[in-house]
């Protein structure tokens, strides 16, 4: 049984392999692959994004959803157990994909060998589909995965994608900079990643032109205000970094600006006009990614 709970599970050769298969759907998303299997998408935290390309993902295969995208209408509201859920939960579907807000959720679940389980996001741990959409944008808007410089903008002591894209990066030869307020840098584990697998990386409080001039990728992040107990804390750093589009003059012609979304304030409107403005894209190659991690879990061919 195949599971996806982790970038780290992953190797080079998966993760090329995800992405390829990702790029014969983006020609052909409409590949009945999946008739007569059943997906449930159990989402205990909110998402638009990744819920719905998700099962979008499968009714372009020719699958079915099932699921919950509130937990308040889901038995657990009643007490049931993450366990019990999933027990059931597998006895009618093909794979699950869950979004829960306990980190290692995903794990357990898996270990409950029930049904395939994709992690769509365990509290701020990893966010596995996520990453490989991320490096499927990087891939085709600067040619290649190896040797990019990425600066990674904002909320990196709970945002689970950034985490994620450290570890799905690193057998690439990346160059990061961490720019974050010192109440939210990235989390020491992470670091001793990056010198552990020898990726070099810079920490910074200034998000200032001169670092977007020296980079590939600039990936920004919102400030996550259900991560935070202190309201307060959050008050002080919600809008502590806003891109502007005047802070892009002079940047690489190949930068791309990258943001796994929702934004709240953190890119300005007048981004979206620049040519390196690309989330929405990213957005939409998440729907190909994701058929590609179905069809794997699910141990499916693709042809071209």
């Amino acid at each position: 049984m195949k599971h996806l709970v982790s970038i780290n599970q992953l190797s080079t050769e998966d993760i090329l392999r995800l992405l390829d298969r990702a790029a014969l759907f983006e020609q052909n998303p409409n590949r009945k692959l999946l008739e007569g299997r059943v997906i449930a998408t159990l989402f205990f935290e909110p998402s638009t994004r990744t819920r719905l390309s998700f099962e979008t993902a499968v009714n372009r295969l020719g699958g079915r959803v099932i699921g919950f995208s509130d937990a308040a209408t889901s038995s657990s509201s009643k007490g049931e157990s993450l366990k019990d859920t999933i027990s059931m939960v597998g006895n009618y579907a093909d794979a699950i994909v869950m979004r829960h807000y306990l980190e290692g959720a995903a794990l357990y679940a898996s270990e409950l060998g029930r049904a395939p389980i994709v992690n769509a996001g365990d509290g701020a741990n990893q966010h596995p589909s996520q990453t490989l959409l991320d490096l499927y944008a990087i891939r085709k808007t600067q040619g290649t995965l190896y040797d990019k410089t990425i600066a990674l903008v904002g909320d990196l002591k709970y945002g689970r994608t950034v985490h994620s894209l450290i570890v799905g990066m690193a057998p690439f030869r990346p160059r990061f900079i961490f720019v974050s307020p010192p109440e939210l840098m990235m989390p020491e584990e992470c670091k001793d990643f990056c010198r552990c697998a020898g990726i070099p990386f810079t920490e910074t409080t200034d998000f200032t032109p001169e670092v977007i001039r020296s980079i590939d990728v600039l990936y920004m992040t919102r400030v996550q205000r259900e991560r935070f107990i202190d309201l307060e804390e959050y008050e002080r750093v919600k809008n502590v970094y806003v891109l502007t589009a005047s802070m892009l003059e002079g940047c690489r012609e190949h930068l791309r600006i990258l943001h796994p979304l929702p934004r709240v304030g953190e890119i300005a409107q007048d981004v979206d006009d620049t040519p390196y403005a690309y989330y929405v894209e990213q957005a939409q190659g998440g729907l190909y990614v994701r058929q590609s991690i179905l069809c794997e879990v699910l141990g499916l061919e693709v042809n071209d």
